[in-house]
């Protein structure tokens, strides 16, 4: 008898992560397809991924954030980077969301008050963040938001401009990941565990 219940105990657990996983399927193929794709933007061979009809879809904004939060709820996280400009609407949102404060990181001469900068690379060439000296304090525990990966050099910067001020960064959340980039796997060989939601062929 106990090895019955056991058995019957077994099934219903499967059967609840086979239903979760059904679920969360869904949730992501949601989030996906309200991507809007535009090609050969900015340039010819560029798909460009547009997240306004992401933002626009009230449904696919709010299991977002939901997935993006998820594995860090009731977790403790002081602050929320953002990065310009996306990353702001969607890092305010996880802010919110987790009770954190929110940090803008905007590009050089942007920010009204003393700051710190980092260099970071581009396709061609290289550029500059900034953030205020007072934003993030040493041993602040904080998670980096954007709305896209791709090269990771914007993300590499700031987590380097985070760190210099003595944050630690649990992780990078992104909606979208373009894996033959390879800007995921940048930021994970610097210990950084990556959150991404979906996935895109090509640029």
């Amino acid at each position: 008898m106990e090895l019955d219940a056991g058995r019957k105990l077994g099934q219903a657990l499967a059967n609840i992560r086979r239903n979760l996983k059904a679920i969360m399927t869904s949730a992501l193929n949601d989030i996906a397809a309200s991507i809007r794709t535009i090609p050969d933007y900015p340039k010819p061979g560029v798909q460009f991924r547009d997240i306004t009809t992401l933002l626009g879809n009230a449904r696919a904004f709010r299991r977002t954030i939901d997935e993006l939060v998820q594995p860090w709820a009731g977790a403790k996280v002081d602050q929320v980077a953002g990065i310009e400009a996306r990353g702001f609407i969607i890092g305010g949102a996880v802010a919110h969301q987790l009770s954190a404060g929110f940090v803008p990181i905007r590009k050089k001469g942007k920010l009204p008050f003393d700051t710190v900068s980092m260099s970071y690379a581009l396709e061609y060439g290289t550029d500059e963040m900034e953030m205020h000296v007072d934003a993030v304090g040493k041993g602040d525990r904080v998670i980096l938001v954007d709305d896209l990966i791709a090269t990771g050099g914007t993300a590499e910067g700031a987590v380097k401009l985070l760190r210099q001020r003595g944050a630690i960064v649990e992780a990078a959340c992104f909606i979208i990941d373009l894996p033959e980039l390879g800007g995921a796997a940048k930021l994970r060989a610097l210990d950084v565990p990556v959150r991404t939601l979906v996935s895109f062929e090509g640029h």
